[in-house]
């Protein structure tokens, strides 16, 4: 009970962050397109890098990541909250940037942001071995949405080998479900080898 209050103020804050649409923003004021026009129309770092190149992209991407490493790294970190209390705050900044108010509660699919929670939580462990398992990968599936839930599935048999940490199975599994949520229509296809170009 006396981490509820930080708990629930904790994920207010990130659901907020979470939810401020950067790559939106990135596209209009550094490269003067509205990115949802572009690619899939997802309101993510992605189509700015459709939509500008590479340096507009970095941008976008660093500030989607770091919406979900900051209120977790502040949080777990610097305020001492523990337990269970983290996995509210880590569900926090991934739904913000889903159901964005700033977006008539419409948004993208976290990746960046969920990125970001697990930087806020371990620093580098599970964001380097989340990060090698999706690009592995997406260079092997396709469509792009079984390549994240085949990365999930690799982050868990980390969880399992290397944490004895329950906390960190629930983070997990919030973020799982959410991203198969956004993923859901490369879901509902068959997933495929890349074939390689002759």
């Amino acid at each position: 009970m006396t981490q509820l209050l930080p708990a629930l103020l904790w994920t207010v804050l990130g659901f907020t962050l979470g939810a401020l649409p950067f790559s939106v923003w990135v596209g209009k004021l550094l490269v003067g397109k509205d990115i949802r026009q572009f690619g899939d129309k997802n309101p993510g770092a992605t189509n700015v890098l459709r939509a500008g190149g590479p340096l507009p992209f970095v941008v976008a991407l660093m500030l989607d990541i770091s919406k979900g490493a900051l209120p977790l790294g502040l949080a777990v970190h610097i305020f001492g909250v523990q337990g269970w209390a983290i996995v509210p705050i880590a569900l926090g900044p991934p739904l913000g940037h889903t159901f964005s108010p700033f977006l008539n509660w419409q948004g993208g699919k976290a990746i960046a942001a969920a990125f970001g929670v697990w930087i806020g939580i371990t620093i580098w462990t599970m964001p380097l071995i989340s990060l090698l398992m999706l690009v592995g990968f997406t260079l092997l599936l396709t469509p792009s949405g079984w390549a994240v839930m085949a990365a999930l599935v690799g982050m868990l048999a980390a969880l399992l080998l290397w944490f004895d940490d329950p906390v960190l199975l629930g983070v997990w599994a919030g973020h799982c479900l959410l991203l198969a949520w956004n993923h859901r229509a490369d879901l509902a296809q068959r997933p495929s080898l890349r074939h390689k170009k002759s």
